[in-house]
């Protein structure tokens, strides 16, 4: 706050009394005037008491400017909880810092138990998550021994029902205060590899054809987070992809960006801004009746915690590109493992 600010500030804080001392000044003149006294003794009285109000005045706002600045420096932590303010000038301002403790106690109590209500939250499904795994692996075991049409039909379904409680877990994690990191370098190949093998079943049923071309370099990431993330993209290219070709290739080698770009319905350009909200399906979504609008909402997040970058480029009808940027800066090269935080 600059000296002139502080100066009006303690102006309006002060004005009543020097309201009140420009009119003594006046009573004591109308008497002067009223009565005929001499002008003197009170040019004297006056100008003596501005002087000795002058020296109050300047002492009055050293000390508010130095209170001000300590309140302006607690602004900082009073997020976190009520920091020790300073004593309190006069009665009123001692019950305007009871209130706030008060309202401090208060939000202490509501934002612990919103928290104890969301790991109860997170415990639940969790748990849920796990234990459904269960009886869709014991599923896929009766279909694959029929092995017929109908039964291939339904373990497609099947793994669609896997990808959507991988999703809840996923999002359970990445939501999460503490999410669990193991940053490492790792060969791209093998990342995207592991992500279409999982898609294979979609690809060969679909007949969409995989355009994909060695990436041949070393990213700083998460295998796990970013196998994740280029599954979830390459299950959106699949389900808005009725007939054509998915390509993944290194649109720009030095920089380390990946692309994965497919023949599609394409995203409307109005939606594109909004594709990474949570919730948002937008007009592709609501046409299909597919979306759930999680997907890359939860890739932007992840994406964001491993320091890399997503981009969405798409024409209505000619197809849909995105590029992963995974030139991390390099601030991990002399530990071979990081971890941070725990896992959910």
């Amino acid at each position: 706050m600059s000296r002139v600010q502080t100066v009006k500030a303690y102006l309006q804080f002060r004005w009543n009394a020097l309201v009140c001392f420009a009119v003594f000044i006046l009573v004591f003149a109308a008497v002067f005037f009223l009565y005929d006294l001499p002008w003197e003794p009170l040019w004297y009285g006056a100008l003596l008491c501005l002087w000795i109000g002058s020296i109050f005045i300047v002492l009055d706002l050293l000390a508010f400017s130095r209170r001000r600045r300590v309140l302006q420096a607690l602004k900082k932590s009073i997020a976190q909880a009520l920091p020790d303010l300073p004593r309190p000038q006069g009665l009123l301002e001692g019950d305007y810092q009871e209130l706030l403790r008060l309202l401090s106690e208060e939000k202490r109590r509501e934002a612990l138990a919103a928290e104890q209500r969301r790991r109860d939250l997170v415990e639940y499904y969790t748990l849920w998550a796990h234990q459904i795994k269960t009886p869709i692996a014991a599923m896929r075991l009766v279909l694959q021994a029929q092995d017929d049409e109908d039964s291939r039909e339904l373990l497609l379904e099947l793994f669609k029902i896997e990808q959507y409680v991988e999703m809840v877990l996923q999002y359970l994690r990445v939501e999460s205060p503490v999410t669990d990191l193991v940053l490492k370098r790792h060969s791209l190949d093998a990342i995207v590899r592991q992500a279409v093998q999982r898609y294979a079943s979609l690809f060969i049923r679909q007949q969409i054809r995989l355009d994909y071309q060695e990436l041949d370099c070393e990213v700083l990431t998460d295998e796990k987070w970013l196998v994740f993330v280029i599954g979830q993209v390459l299950s959106n290219a699949l389900k808005y992809t009725k007939a054509g070709t998915i390509s993944i290739y290194l649109e720009d080698r030095k920089r380390k960006i990946l692309a994965i770009e497919d023949t599609g319905i394409g995203i409307a350009p109005e939606d594109l801004p909004r594709v990474f909200e949570p919730g948002f399906t937008g007009y592709t979504g609501r046409l299909e009746k597919k979306a759930t609008g999680i997907g890359l909402y939860l890739c932007r997040k992840v994406l964001d915690k491993l320091s890399h970058t997503i981009a969405i480029e798409s024409e209505v009808g000619k197809g849909t590109k995105v590029t992963i940027g995974l030139d991390t800066v390099d601030v991990f090269d002399s530990y071979q493992n990081v971890r941070l935080g725990g896992e959910v």
